[in-house]
């Protein structure tokens, strides 16, 4: 089952969350989630299975560019994440549909994503879900 996340879902979306993004503060993140799935322009989803959350997907609709694309805006995968154990049974791919269900009745025509570097999974991911790859960049900083 996959249902749409909102706030009493926020600490579910959490502790899924800071395993895949593991930089992020686990105490921000669950209130970084409840204002998130109160904010139109964003949903949220959930799979569950044997009772229990085990994958998560975040999207959103960004006004700004979006590379590869011409259209505004851009429905964007932010992240998707299934427990281990529950892995390839094809639940990213539903929790991606849920995504871009949503994005169009936003109104988008196109949808994005992107993946860091080096991230091999991630990239098989999107190329076997229908996303083609519209560029490679590297990013640069220093501190002045």
């Amino acid at each position: 089952m996959i249902k749409r996340a909102g706030t009493e879902d926020a600490g579910a979306l959490a502790s899924l969350a800071k395993q895949m993004w593991t930089n992020h503060d686990p105490d921000n993140l669950g209130e970084e989630f409840r204002e998130l799935v109160k904010n139109d322009e964003a949903a949220c989803f959930i799979k569950y299975a044997d009772g229990k959350p085990v994958a998560f997907a975040q999207c959103q609709l960004r006004h700004d560019y979006v590379e590869g694309t011409a259209s505004s805006p851009v429905g964007y995968l932010e992240g998707v994440f299934v427990l281990e154990g529950y892995r390839r049974n094809g639940y990213a791919a539903e929790l991606l549909a849920e995504c871009e269900k949503w994005s169009k009745g936003k109104g988008c025509s196109e949808f994005a994503s992107d993946c860091e570097f080096g991230n091999e999974g991630s990239l098989k991911f999107h190329l076997s879900t229908g996303f083609e790859e519209a560029n490679r960049i590297i990013c640069f900083k220093k501190k002045l």
